[in-house]
């Protein structure tokens, strides 16, 4: 039986990956704080700890050792430094969950494979993310530390829009008010279902193929931003009122959003999975956008307490819309 860590483990993706991990059999151990709002699997054992904490993270491992360690929190080269030391010698596969975003960007072609060089010289999440695949595989090539990057795109499940606004979003829509969408919509994109995303990962476990590589896992269905924002209205049953506004005036009026756009977004991204198929044949997304936009609708639908309207975002795309439409009128 495959023995795994995961640092994290309660998150959007995660919370897929440990349902199926624990499904195939998997002796699953999840080392956090033990704040979730997500249903976790009975037979998962918990340690409890603050990874950000060196002698709190120590404690909770105690004297175990992992077939697998999947690091699900890892942001800057600082936190795997630490990893780096706390688990030497007590892993046989140390999983590094990455991002898509740090591929080029723009990508000077299309689709992205493994070998797209990493250089996204706007977005300092994905910046922080090349660095620590940098710290990464200088520990493999000196120590031969045991590592495998893996390379998320979007992915999402039932509680996250995939668009910027989260929820507020739907409000608009059901209130019959515009959108604002980034450029002129028709930049392509990939959003993969967790449950899918969770196939290709705990295929990888214990692989030692895998050792020393690195992975993306992402869907193979390309949508535009038109498309993604009127699949939202249509699983909501409201027409979609979509305003297309350049990337660089939503910059403008707010610089978090436009570094998400400019930095990621704004560009089509579409990815090869066939390294993933090779080592992981199962893997094979099943879930489109459409049904995972009913189950993002019906999620919310279900509770009036997750109908969150974030006032200011709403004000925001009021004052875009009106400023594009003075500008471009």
């Amino acid at each position: 039986m495959t023995k795994a860590l995961f640092i994290g483990g309660t998150g959007i993706i995660s919370s897929a990956c440990s349902r199926l991990a624990v499904e195939k059999g998997v002796e699953l151990y999840h080392l956090n704080r033990g704040e979730t709002s997500r249903p976790i699997p009975a037979e998962v054992v918990h340690l409890k700890g603050d990874v950000r904490d060196r002698a709190s993270y120590a404690a909770a491992l105690g004297d175990h050792s992992f077939d697998v360690v999947v690091q699900w929190v890892g942001y800057t080269p600082d936190h795997i430094a630490q990893d780096i030391e706390v688990l030497r010698g007590r892993t046989g596969q140390y999983i590094f969950i990455s991002s898509a975003s740090a591929y080029q960007t723009p990508p000077a072609s299309l689709p992205v494979t493994e070998s797209t060089v990493l250089d996204n010289p706007v977005w300092e999440y994905s910046q922080h993310k090349i660095a620590c695949e940098e710290r990464l595989i200088r520990a493999y090539r000196e120590e031969k530390f045991p590592v495998t990057i893996v390379r998320p795109s979007h992915t999402y499940d039932a509680t996250l829009f995939p668009t910027h606004g989260g929820y507020t979003v739907l409000h608009r829509m059901r209130q019959g008010k515009p959108v604002v969408v980034h450029g002129d919509g028709t930049s392509l994109w990939t959003l993969t279902h967790h449950e899918d995303f969770a196939v290709g990962l705990v295929g990888l476990f214990a692989n030692p193929r895998a050792i020393g590589d690195t992975f993306h896992i992402t869907s193979d269905e390309w949508l535009s931003w038109n498309q993604i924002y009127n699949f939202i209205a249509q699983a909501a049953g409201v027409e979609a009122k979509l305003v297309n506004v350049p990337s660089e005036l939503i910059a403008a009026f707010d610089s978090a959003w436009g570094d998400s756009l400019l930095g990621d977004k704004a560009h089509s991204m579409i990815f090869d999975n066939a390294k993933i198929r090779r080592l992981v044949p199962e893997f094979n997304p099943k879930i489109p956008f459409a049904v995972g936009a009913r189950q993002i609708i019906a999620w919310y639908d279900a509770d009036p307490a997750r109908q969150v309207v974030d006032e200011a975002f709403d004000a925001l795309n009021d004052q875009i819309i009106e400023a594009y439409r003075q500008a471009w009128p």
